[in-house]
């Protein structure tokens, strides 16, 4: 009888073990597939990304040698503004220097005319006297 026991017991555990090892096959077939499908996404998703970069890769390199050009023009302006300022500075200044003096000589005061009244200037927290306050306009 202790054998039938051992034997129906034994029958028991493999039968549970099938049980198992079916859902684990089942798990596992799942688990192949998911990862095929994986694998068949990915592989467009990652050559569209390498596309995307070096797409990215070329625009960089044409921005690099927009920002050179841009450099040199910027230098060869900067040397040409230099160039100008050097060659026609210094003459304009004298050619204004002498033209100012020109204009003093010959405009001098004439010997009936009065001197001008200096400017006045506004001194700001200063109030207007008293006097000058009736003359002026509200």
């Amino acid at each position: 009888m202790a054998g039938i026991l051992v034997a129906v017991f034994w029958a028991i555990l493999v039968s549970f073990l099938a049980v198992a090892l079916a859902r684990l096959a089942q798990t596992l077939r799942a688990t192949t597939k998911l990862v095929a499908d994986v694998t068949d996404q990915a592989v467009p998703l990652l050559a569209d990304a390498s596309a995307a970069v070096r797409s990215a890769q070329t625009q960089i390199d044409r921005v690099d040698a927009i920002a050179s050009d841009v450099q040199e023009v910027t230098s060869n302006a900067s040397a040409l503004s230099t160039t100008v300022a050097s060659t026609f500075g210094g003459p304009l200044v004298k050619v204004a220097a002498f033209g100012y003096g020109v204009r003093r000589a010959l405009g001098g005061r004439k010997e009936n005319a009065p001197a001008r009244e200096p400017r006045r200037t506004v001194i700001v927290g200063r109030t207007v006297p008293a006097a000058r306050r009736k003359n002026r306009r509200k």
